[in-house]
């Protein structure tokens, strides 16, 4: 298997797409272009004679396990009425194939682009996680969130065995032991995606037509996703915005009202969350896959996590 570095250097060529495409009934592609997405995974966005386009997906980055998991997570939350993307069929494969040890699959492709902030599309995002929270789980579903305390505990220990020095590993290891301490475990659980940011909804006008990436998809307490969304959409760098609060708040609970255990809990999942995205970014620019010029990109969270916020006006 590939190193993480040397898939920085793997790319999807024209021999991978007459693969991929020989399994299908398409026809050659009349234009082949980059499609942003996802940090280590390539991504070709495929256009057809008959307007007809399609997502070239190579899972460097996943097994090929983990990857049948992720697709049983999306075909799961389709076949419940949520709005996501599923693979095409493959001829004698199934939802993806195998080359080089790799997964790869085709989607459809989802006219819109990111999901905007405005206050119907925070609305709109809040309707839909609380319906994807209200359907049932599947085994697929694992139930520790990979970016939560796991990570946590594998940074602390990576960065002790590589001598790596930084103030954030302190704040880490202060911020992991208190909200261990801390976050109630009797909250409602259900299915979350658990990296609810714009580049993983796809929407336009005020509505939310797929949810993409289910990678970090996990069993947890639901108001952990709403604040996630909060984390990846109330925010215009260190200001939160309340308005954008106010109507994610409002669309969820259109759809499921929030119990008061799990809306005392909200501030201290919100520095959840915050924190999750921190450590994710410090392990993934600084040890996993060092880049002098992202090193610094966790730094927006640590930031956040010195500003207070008053999340009891949009759940009166």
């Amino acid at each position: 298997m590939e190193t993480e570095l040397s898939l920085l250097f793997r790319q999807i060529n024209s021999e991978d797409i007459d693969w991929i495409l020989s399994q299908t009934l398409l026809s050659d592609p009349v234009s082949v272009s980059d499609l942003d997405g996802g940090w280590d995974n390539s991504n070709k966005l495929l256009e057809f004679p008959d307007d007809s386009k399609f997502v070239l997906k190579a899972w460097f980055a996943n097994e090929i396990s983990e990857v049948e998991r992720v697709i049983q997570r999306h075909v799961h939350l389709q076949n419940h009425g949520i709005p996501t993307v599923v693979p095409v069929h493959l001829d004698n494969h199934g939802l993806l194939a195998e080359k080089d040890g790799f997964a790869w699959t085709l989607m459809p492709y989802i006219e819109g682009g990111f999901l905007g902030n405005d206050s119907i599309s925070m609305g709109s995002l809040g309707e839909v996680l609380a319906r994807m929270h209200s359907i049932p789980g599947a085994d697929c579903f694992p139930d520790e969130y990979r970016m939560g305390f796991s990570l946590f505990e594998k940074v602390i220990l990576l960065s002790k065995e590589r001598g790596l020095s930084s103030a954030f590993l302190d704040i880490l290891v202060k911020e992991a032991s208190t909200l261990k301490e801390n976050l109630p475990l009797d909250l409602p659980h259900g299915i979350l995606h658990g990296d609810v940011f714009p580049d993983n909804i796809i929407g336009s006008e005020g509505s939310v037509y797929a949810i993409l990436d289910l990678e970090e998809a996990w069993i947890g307490p639901l108001s952990f996703d709403l604040v996630m969304a909060f984390v990846g959409f109330g925010w215009e760098g260190d200001m939160p915005i309340p308005s954008r609060w106010n109507s994610l708040i409002r669309g969820y609970q259109s759809v499921r009202s929030l119990s008061e255990e799990e809306i005392s809990a909200i501030p201290l999942m919100h520095r959840y969350a915050t924190l999750a995205i921190a450590c994710w970014r410090f392990w993934k620019h600084n040890i996993s896959a060092p880049d002098e010029e992202l090193s610094g990109r966790y730094l927006e969270m640590v930031d956040r996590l010195t500003i207070e916020f008053d999340f009891s006006e949009g759940l009166e």
